[in-house]
C-alpha cells in the first residue's frame, strides 16, 4: 500500500460538481439568511458562487464499508446589492459543512449529500477517522477496542480465561489462513489478501518466485519469519491480520480507488531506526501490533488467570514476595494464552504488574536475577541493568557518572551499579559478590539508572516492548547513558549511608606515605591479609609479593594492580599506590581501561570473579 492517500483529495477531485451544486442551491435558497462579513452591500440582492475550496473532511466509521463524512468547503461569493441606486459588488467567502454518505463497497458510487449548512464548528465524530481512512484509536482506547474486537468474534474469551485460537478466529470472521514461505529473504512475515489477485510466492524447489492465484479474504503467513524472534510469533502473526481486516479494509479500499490494482496488506521486517513522523501504513500497523496481544490476553480474563498463577506458585515455592513467583508465572500465562514469553511479560506490566520488568533480562548474553523497584520509579526506557562495555564507558566518559562512582561506593555486580553497602551486597558460598535479597526487591535505594535508545534492529513503534524485552536471541541494540539514581543518587545521600566507612577508607588514606613499598604495607595490615592468603588470591608467589612490598623488587603494573586487588583496596587507594610506583595506566589502551574498570567498580569481588570478567571482555590476563 501506499504511505498515505488522501480521502480529502479524493472527494474534492472526484464530487467537485456536486459539491459545487449543492451549496450552490443552499446560497440560492437561503441567500436573506446566511451569515456573510458584508461591508458596502447593504441589502443583498443576489449572490454568485464562483468556486468552492474543500478545506477538510471528517470521516466516521459506520458498519460495513458505510462511512459518514463532513465535507467542509470555503465558497467564494459575489454579493450584489439589491438597490439600484448602489451599484455595488462585493467579494467574500463563507465556509459550509455538508454532510454526505457512501459505500466503499460500491466505489463510492452512491454518494449522497444529505445536508448543507453554514459551518460553525467541527463536529466531533462518534468513531473517528483519519483522512487516510484509518480508525483513530488512541492509547487509552486500546483494550476497549480489543474487548469490542472479541464481542463481535469471539466472545466467550471475555467470559472465561482461555486462549484464542487464531485459526478458529480466523474461520469466525470468514477467513482462512495458509502457512507458506512468502519471500525468500524472510522479510515479508504475513500478508491478507482483500481482493482475488495473481500473486507471488517463493518457490524453494525452483529458488524463484512463482505467479500462484489467490482468493480474497485469505490470509498468509511464513513461519520463519519471526520478527525479532519473539514479538511475531505464528499465532500473533494471524490474529495481527485479521485486526488488518476488521479495521483497515476501507482504508485499503481508499487505495484501491486511487490504484486498482492493489489487492493486499503485507507486513514486512524493517530494520533501522524510523523518525516520528508515521504514514498511514505506520498507523495500521501500530494498531494491529498493539490490539493482538490485548486480543489473545484479554484483560479481565488475562488478570483473573494472572492472580491464580501467582497464588499458586507463592504456595509451591513457600514465598510471600512477587518478584519469587513472576517469572514461572509468566510462562505459565505464555504456555496457557498461546503467546510468547515476551508477549506476556508486557501484558502483565500493562495490566500493572511492574515487577515483571525485571524478569528474563539478558546482559552480555547472562541473565540477570528478577529484580523490583517501586512503582513509577522508571520510565520504559530506563533501565538499571547495563552491560560491562557500556558501563566502562559511561564510568569514563560520562563526567557526572564518572564523578559519582570514581571512589569506589557503587560496585558494578550482576550487570548493575550498586551501593558498596552490607545492605546491598553480600557474598555467596564461593565467595562471589552478590545482591542481597534486600536489593533485589528494593533496587530504587541502591543502584544507579541508565537511560536506554534502540541503536538499530526495530521500529519505532517497537521502542517500549524492546527496552522491556533485551532477551537472550534479541538482536536489538542499544545506545545508553547513565540517568541518575532515586534514593542515593547523590553525594550527600551516598556519603550519609556510608559515612563509617567513608571515614575509615580517608584515615587510610591520609596515613600514606609517598612511598608505594611503604603504602603496600600499611595497607596489607589494615586489611589483614597474610602473605600467604595474598598470594592464594593473585596467583603470584608468596615470595615475589614479599620482595616487591619490602622494596626489593620494583615488581610489574600487572603485579601492583594484583595486589591492590587481592586486598580489596578502594580505588582511590590503588590509585596512591599506583601512582606513586615507577608505573602508571595508560587509559588509551584497552587493557588499562579494564584494569581501571576492575580496580574501581570489581574490586570487592574475588579475583575468579575479576579474572573471568576480564577474559569475557577480552583484556589481556592480569
Amino acid at each position: 500500500m501506499a504511505g498515505n492517500r488522501s480521502f480529502k483529495d479524493y472527494v474534492a477531485d472526484r464530487f467537485e460538481n456536486e459539491l459545487f451544486n449543492a451549496v450552490k442551491n443552499y446560497i440560492e435558497e437561503n441567500y436573506d439568511n446566511l451569515n456573510l462579513r458584508l461591508y458596502k452591500v447593504r441589502n443583498i440582492g443576489g449572490i454568485e458562487l464562483s468556486d468552492i475550496e474543500v478545506k477538510f473532511v471528517s470521516v466516521n466509521d459506520l458498519l460495513g464499508m458505510k462511512i459518514e463524512f463532513d465535507v467542509v468547503v470555503e465558497a467564494d461569493l459575489g454579493v450584489r446589492e439589491s438597490d439600484y441606486h448602489y451599484d455595488e459588488t462585493e467579494y467574500c467567502s463563507q465556509w459550509f459543512m455538508l454532510k454526505c454518505l457512501g459505500d466503499l463497497d460500491s466505489n463510492l458510487d452512491d454518494f449522497i449529500i444529505s445536508s448543507v449548512t453554514e459551518y460553525i464548528g467541527k463536529n466531533k465524530q462518534p468513531k473517528p477517522m483519519s483522512d487516510s481512512l484509518v480508525p483513530i484509536i488512541s492509547k487509552e482506547q486500546l483494550e476497549s477496542v480489543a474487548t469490542d474486537f472479541l464481542r463481535r468474534y469471539y466472545p466467550e474469551a471475555l467470559k472465561t480465561p482461555m486462549a484464542v485460537e487464531p485459526q478458529v478466529l480466523a474461520e469466525k470472521m470468514g477467513l482462512r489462513v495458509e502457512m507458506r514461505e512468502i519471500t525468500k529473504d524472510l522479510c515479508v512475515f504475513g500478508q491478507i489478501f482483500f481482493h482475488d489477485c495473481e500473486a507471488e510466492f517463493y518457490d524453494k524447489v525452483s529458488d524463484k518466485m512463482v505467479q500462484t492465484h489467490v482468493d480474497a479474504k485469505t490470509i498468509f503467513v511464513d513461519p520463519k519469519a519471526y520478527f525479532l524472534y519473539n514479538l511475531g510469533s505464528v499465532n500473533n502473526t494471524i490474529v495481527h491480520e485479521c485486526v488488518h481486516w476488521d479495521l483497515h479494509r476501507k482504508a485499503f479500499e481508499l487505495e484501491r480507488l486511487y490504484n486498482s490494482s492493489a489487492t493486499r496488506i503485507k507486513c514486512q521486517v524493517i530494520g533501522g531506526i524510523k523518525d516520528n513522523n508515521k504514514d498511514a501504513t505506520d498507523w495500521m500497523e501500530w494498531q494491529a501490533n498493539a490490539l493482538a496481544p490485548r486480543i489473545q490476553m484479554p484483560i479481565s480474563t488475562f488478570k483473573k488467570k494472572a492472580f491464580e498463577f501467582i497464588k499458586q506458585y507463592k504456595k509451591e515455592i513457600g514465598t510471600d514476595e512477587l518478584i519469587d513467583v513472576m517469572e514461572p508465572v509468566i510462562d505459565s500465562l505464555a504456555t496457557f494464552f498461546g503467546v510468547s514469553r515476551t508477549a506476556a511479560k508486557i501484558r502483565m506490566i500493562d495490566v500493572g504488574y511492574e515487577e515483571a520488568i525485571g524478569t528474563f533480562t539478558y546482559i552480555d548474553g547472562r541473565y540477570v536475577k528478577p529484580h523490583r523497584f517501586k512503582k513509577g520509579i522508571l520510565q520504559r526506557n530506563q533501565t538499571f541493568s547495563i552491560s560491562a562495555t557500556d558501563a566502562a564507558i559511561q564510568s569514563l566518559a560520562n563526567p557526572e557518572m564518572s564523578s559519582l562512582v570514581r571512589d569506589g561506593s557503587y560496585l558494578y555486580v550482576d550487570s548493575h551499579f550498586v551501593l558498596n553497602h552490607p545492605k546491598y551486597l553480600t557474598q555467596d558460598i564461593f565467595g562471589n559478590t552478590i545482591l542481597t535479597d534486600y536489593a533485589r526487591t528494593h533496587m530504587e535505594e541502591c543502584c544507579l539508572i541508565f537511560e536506554l535508545s534502540v541503536r538499530s534492529g526495530c521500529r519505532e513503534k517497537y521502542y517500549s516492548e524492546c527496552f522491556l524485552n533485551r532477551d537472550k536471541s534479541s538482536i536489538i541494540s542499544f545506545d545508553i547513558k547513565y540517568s541518575g539514581g532515586y534514593e542515593y543518587s547523590t553525594q550527600e545521600k551516598k556519603a550519609k549511608l556510608l559515612a563509617d566507612v567513608l571515614a575509615e577508607n580517608a584515615r587510610i588514606y591520609n596515613k600514606l606515605p609517598n612511598s608505594y613499598t611503604d603504602s603496600l604495607k600499611i595497607v596489607r595490615k589494615w586489611k589483614n591479609v597474610t602473605f600467604k592468603e595474598l598470594a592464594e588470591r593473585t596467583m603470584l608467589s608468596e615470595r615475589t609479593i614479599r620482595r616487591i612490598v619490602n622494596g626489593e623488587e620494583t615488581g610489574s603494573l600487572n603485579s601492583i594492580i594484583l595486589i591492590c586487588l587481592g586486598l580489596h583496596l578502594p580505588p582511590e587507594i590503588s590509585r596512591h599506590i599506583i601512582d606513586k610506583s615507577p608505573f602508571s595506566l595508560n587509559l588509551a589502551n584497552q587493557n588499562h581501561q579494564w584494569y581501571n574498570f576492575a580496580l574501581t567498580h570489581l574490586y570487592g569481588h574475588t579475583m575468579d570473579e575479576i579474572r573471568t570478567f576480564l577474559h569475557q571482555y577480552g583484556a589481556a590476563p592480569l
